[in-house]
């Protein structure tokens, strides 16, 4: 692909890729909705990756895991790093990830527009903080819009991954029985 400067990876995505999980609504980066996972390399790990790199044993090599709406940047400016779009966590045909099932499972998704938005931004969220806490899901979300289902339920399901969430435990308990969690932990009476 030889992309024109004002290409964006979104326009990539959806017309080259062609990948239709990842959408573009607002085009202005205010829903969330186009939302990707990338992993960017450290200078470390892309030194060493070219040969110019000579490790004494004390430098660090951590990929940094970011989020960022794809409708907003450009195609050249993501050269180097990992794109993972919704169709990369899971999908019907080799399992969901488990984020989109809580999603699901808690029904938090009614057109589905915002849906692959949300679960990446929760997916960039774990895989750079495995053990986040509620406050951490709630300042995140402040950039994604959903227009119909509410957030209740969103914020719930994402919710259900944090180290203080009060439901966690039936949740871990429900799944080491072979379930996934429902909406009665959830939503208690």
């Amino acid at each position: 692909c030889n992309p024109t400067p004002n290409m964006t990876l979104n326009d990539y995505i959806r017309n080259v890729a062609n990948p239709a999980g990842t959408k573009l609504v607002c085009g202005g980066g205010g829903c969330g909705a186009c939302t990707v996972t990338a992993v960017k390399p450290s200078e470390i790990n892309l030194q060493k990756a070219n040969g110019n790199f000579s490790d004494n044993g004390n430098s660090g090599n951590k990929n940094q895991v970011i989020s960022f709406n794809s409708c907003l940047r450009p195609l050249c400016s993501v050269d180097g790093m990992d794109i993972t779009t919704i169709e990369g966590i899971g999908n019907m045909k080799s399992g969901f990830h488990p984020i989109q099932e809580r999603l699901a499972d808690n029904f938090g998704s009614q057109c589905g527009f915002c849906s692959s938005g949300m679960v990446m931004n929760m997916h960039s969220l774990l895989s750079s903080k495995p053990s986040p806490c509620q406050k951490d899901i709630e300042d995140l979300f402040d950039g994604n819009i959903c227009r119909c289902t509410g957030y209740r339920p969103i914020l719930s399901s994402m919710k259900s991954f944090a180290s203080d969430f009060d439901g966690k435990r039936a949740c871990d308990e429900t799944q080491k029985k072979g379930g996934t969690c429902c909406s009665k932990h959830f939503f208690p009476d």
